[in-house]
């Protein structure tokens, strides 16, 4: 039996992949972006021990909404890779019970038995911070090699990815970097939607319940047509 900590579930989710979804939120996180709006998952050794096999007969309960939306399960977090063999674990479940998989990651780890879990993987979602490797390290503590390298290794596993961007005023919000972003997202090839994610202060809260300076105080999220504009810019690299 595989075991993960997790720190929550959703039932009935409708934004973390196609159609209603079950989401299992991870516990624990490398990143520490500056926007974080689920800095409760950061912590590594918290959160409620289950099986891979106990996450996915929850997740089975729900499969009359799956089958009607063509939803299914996904793995969030916190960072689902960060624990591998238990994602593993759980995906191999949930594919052997037909069950469509989804993995929502920032790619910031890549673990050994990483071909063993996209064998299981019908879509990812994958965050890209900051295309500029310097302006990710101070945004989220870590350089941004990895997520690229793991965007061009499902490339060439041509494994379906959904990209996903946080627009930032002053940080991730200049037409320079949308558009590094989508001329590497122009590279991939396997990228069917990208989802532009305006930022926002909804999370302020957690970080303050937890005793910790929220940077991004004086950073007010990006207007509706601010948005619409980087969401049309990059689906304009899309393949």
């Amino acid at each position: 039996m595989t075991y993960g900590m997790i720190h929550s579930v959703e039932s009935c989710g409708t934004v973390d992949g196609p159609g209603i979804r079950f989401i299992v939120f991870t516990q624990g996180c490398p990143l520490r972006c500056q926007y974080c709006h689920n800095v409760d998952t950061w912590e590594f050794g918290c959160g409620r021990r289950v099986s891979a096999d106990e996450v996915v007969k929850e997740a089975i309960s729900y499969r009359s909404f799956f089958e009607a939306t063509g939803g299914g399960i996904t793995f969030s977090g916190g960072e689902p890779l960060a624990q591998p063999e238990f994602l593993e674990a759980a995906l191999t479940e949930a594919k052997r019970h037909g069950l469509h998989t989804v993995i929502d990651t920032a790619g910031s780890v890549v673990p050994k038995n990483i071909d063993a879990i996209l064998d299981a993987t019908d879509l990812v979602l994958l965050d890209i911070k900051h295309i500029d490797d310097a302006a990710c390290r101070v945004l989220t503590g870590r350089s941004n090699a990895n997520t690229l390298a793991f965007a061009k290794r499902l490339a060439e596993r041509n494994i379906p990815v959904w990209i996903r961007h946080v627009l930032v005023p002053g940080i991730t919000m200049s037409e320079h970097f949308l558009r590094q972003t989508g001329e590497f997202i122009r590279t991939l090839g396997n990228v069917e939607r990208v989802e532009v994610l305006p930022y926002h202060q909804l999370g302020v809260y957690k970080w303050e319940n937890l005793g910790l300076a929220y940077p991004l105080t004086d950073v007010l999220p990006p207007s509706s047509e601010e948005t619409d504009t980087a969401q049309t810019l990059l689906e304009s690299y899309l393949c």
